[in-house]
Order: C-alpha cells, then structure tokens, then sequence
C-alpha cells in the first residue's frame, strides 16, 4: 500500500510540472491525487482478498490475488480450516483440500500454465463441457442442499470452464467417504484413502417375441395381480412371495402369473442376467411381425434374498473365475446343471413395459431410470448405497485394477440389493455387448470422495 501511494505521488509529480511547466501549489494538484487514490481503492476492493476467493455479483468467483484470466490459484481455496467431519447412516465423510484429490495434476485454464500456488488434481474436470450437462440433467430432481444452487448450475451452462471451476471451488467442500467407526469395508486402508469395491452393470439388449413360440419360450412377467399378492404388489423380506424355483414350478404360482408376461425370451441365461441388471431393452418381434424396441423397467421382486450364482460355484470349487464370461462358460459345459444353478437364487425380478424416447438423446443420456427417478447417463452414473451417499451427490470416482482404470467425475443416482457399504458403487456401463463385457469382468478396489455445498447440513 506506502509503495502504491509514493508510486501514486510521483505520478502526480510528473503530472503536475508537464501540465503547468513550473511548481505551482498544491492545492492544484489534489483533485487528480484524489481521484488516483479513490481508482486505487477501488480497485484493491474489486480485487478481493489475496488469501481466498471472493465472490462477485451473480454469484461469480474471480480467485484472489488479481490474477490475470485464465490463470486460477489453487491454492486459494485450500486455505480456510476445514470443516469437521459429516456423519452419514451408514459412512463417514471427511473434509480434504482440493489438492488432495488424485489423478493427477490438473490441465490449464485458457492455455496457460497452472498458478505457481499449486494445481488442484482433476477438479478442471468437475467443470468441463462433457461433465457439467450431467450437473443439470441432475438438477431436475437435485438433493434438498443442491436445489438452491441449481439456478446458478443452469445460467452456468453458458459460461467458461474457467468461471464454473471457479464457482464450483467456492461453493463445495469435498470429503473423502469412510465406513464408520468399528465397521470393515474388508479392504485395504490407509491414511490417504480408504478402499472399497467397485463393479458395474448394464443394459442389456436382446430379442425377444411377444409370444411364445419359435424357440421363445422364457417368459419375463410383470408384477402378479393384485388379487394374488399385496395391494399395491410389493414383497418384502418381511412378506415374501414364492422362490424363483416356486415360481417356475407351482401351479398356484404359475397361475398368478398367468396373463402377465411382457415377452419371451429364448435364453434362461439372458432372463437371469436381466434379472440381475434389473432393466434392459427388448427388440421384441409383435403378432403382425412389426419390430419395435421397448425397455423394461425394474418393477420389484419378490422380496426374496439374492444369491450369487457366481459365489456358490465358487464355493463349490466348480470354477475359479466367478465373472459372467466364467459362468458362461461353466454352463456351455454343463447346460444339464443350468436349473439347478439358476435355482440357487431365490429373488425373481418382475418387470414394467416403458416406451423408449422418440427423439435421440444426448450423449450418454437416456439410460434406464435410476432410484434418483433420473435417467442413468452411461460413463456417469453409479449405484450406491444411498445410507452412504445421497441420491444426486457429485463424486470422484477412482479405481485402479486389471480391467479397468477410472479417475472420474460421476453421480449417485440408483441403487441396488448388492451395493450395500460405505466406499461401495456400481458403475453404470452403458447399453448393448460392449457395456456388459465390462459390467462382466469389473470388479475391483475402489475409493470415493463426494462434494457438498459448503454450510449446508449433511
């Protein structure tokens, strides 16, 4: 500020002798000093602080220091104490900086190189063109404590990676997702991160007829009437319906069932994984030969525990690779034992009939309908515990194993009987063969951190 003010005076000196050419009083010169120090104070309060953020007018943050655009420092934003830990149902979020997100460093802002004060790993990415059409297609039906921020998360869309990283470093606090204190994810710890497991699922696409006959003959029902199970038809662990071996073998059951099949199948083993995925698309061939493509929405069960298929060849030492390609070839191997195996788990998933959107969807958009009640985005949403993490939660996502490595921005958005712990998600493939190789194969060590609003309660 004193080297301002004689930098100020000296211009004012230089000023004064060009304008009158000799010394002339003061008092002529102090109203351009004035004016120059009233533009100096300006100036410094439109700045902001050099220690943190400071957010302007609409709720757009400019990094303190007076950096020049393009060019943000991280460090800014790590500053401040963090907050204490947050106590979820069933995990433990707890604060970190910026910084200590992995992936490495991140790219630079417009060009440049990132700020002498530090890069914040991967955070650009929380703020690209491919992530942040996924934080307003999440805003049609956000979190409580995101539902005030959504109208700045839209005007956003317009607006440079650089201004909505900016925002989103003002307005968040990540926190790294823990089990609570006593229980066991079952994997490894340490101070930096606290592993969990990561697998996926699909959508899987198949043919089907609408009625049987020509090797179709696997039905996929619908929920039983009404006048043979709750009202409205919800089972529950509590109340159970039949088994799947009941299912395909009483008459009392079978007749429950009668008129509500959606489709046939011509493959037990294709039912059982859309069983297991719990939606999926039919290309269905209808009575007057029309071909038309619909997808199959989760419905309920009923209320019967799942069992792994997998797991129970395994522990019969019938296999060593539990993986879908692994069962799969198992069952080429033994199709007398196929009924059997099947019969090992006991849930029965009943389905619903959806018509698929007429215009195409954006990239990536237009999955099934996750618990969130939100189509999944493929790459960018996954299944959760919602006990652990709320539906509509960002996350940063990272797992490294032999099919895949993920470092990525993705959302909680559904659920499923399985995914049940702290550091625990389901990642959501995508449609067809390609996504179910991967669904198939992915399972593997997983940590997670998630972003809040800052102030709002967990």
């Amino acid at each position: 500020m004193v080297k301002t003010l004689r930098l100020l005076h000296a211009i004012v000196e230089r000023r004064r002798t060009a304008a009158f050419g000799h010394y002339q009083p003061f008092a002529l010169a102090m109203p351009l000093f004035a004016l120059l120090i009233a533009a100096f104070l300006l100036a410094a309060c439109s700045s902001g602080p050099t220690t943190g953020p400071n957010r302007a007018e609409g709720g757009r943050v400019n990094a303190g220091g007076g950096e020049p655009s393009g060019q943000l420092d991280w460090s800014a934003w790590d500053k401040n104490p963090l907050p204490p830990p947050r106590e979820q149902a069933n995990s433990r979020w707890v604060a970190v900086r910026w910084q200590e997100l992995p992936g490495g460093a991140a790219p630079s802002v417009g060009g440049t190189a990132p700020s002498p004060g530090g890069t914040v790993p991967s955070v650009l990415q929380v703020a690209d063109a491919e992530f942040w059409p996924v934080w307003v297609r999440n805003c049609e039906r956000p979190p409580a404590a995101f539902k005030p921020l959504c109208p700045e998360i839209k005007r956003l869309s317009a607006a440079s990676v650089e201004d909505r990283t900016r925002w989103v470093l003002s307005h968040f606090q990540p926190y790294r997702v823990e089990p609570l204190a006593g229980q066991s994810q079952n994997q490894n710890q340490s101070q930096d991160q606290v592993q969990g497991l990561l697998t996926a699922y699909y959508e899987p696409v198949l043919a089907a007829r609408r009625l049987p006959g020509e090797g179709f003959s696997v039905p996929l029902y619908q929920l039983p009437t009404p006048s043979s199970s709750p009202s409205p038809p919800h089972f529950t662990a509590q109340s159970p319906w039949f088994t799947r071996q009941q299912i395909e073998t009483l008459p009392e059951a079978k007749a429950a069932l009668r008129g509500r099949e959606i489709a046939y199948l011509a493959d037990p083993v294709q039912a059982l994984v859309l069983h297991i995925q719990g939606s999926g698309q039919l290309q269905i061939t209808e009575p007057d030969g029309r071909l038309q493509t619909v997808r199959l929405a989760f419905a309920g069960t009923n209320g019967q525990p799942y069992q792994s298929i997998g797991r129970w060849l395994l522990d019969q030492g019938l296999i060593q690779d539990a993986s879908w390609p692994g069962i799969r070839q198992w069952l080429s191997k033994n199709p007398q034992r196929s009924q059997e195996l099947f019969w090992k788990n006991p849930r029965y998933v009943f389905f619903k009939e959806q018509k698929l959107p007429t215009s195409q969807p954006e990239a990536g958009f237009g999955g099934p309908i996750g618990a969130q009640g939100l189509p999944l985005t493929a790459g960018r949403s996954i299944a959760v515990d919602p006990r652990s993490i709320p539906y509509g939660t960002p996350a940063w996502l990272v797992s490294k194993g032999p099919t895949v490595n993920l470092q990525k921005w993705v959302f909680a958005q559904d659920t499923g009987s399985a995914i049940q712990g702290a550091v625990r998600a389901d990642y959501f493939a995508g449609s067809g063969d390609l996504a179910g190789e991967l669904a198939g194969r992915l399972k593997q060590p997983l940590a997670l951190w998630v972003l809040w609003p800052h102030t709002m309660p967990g």
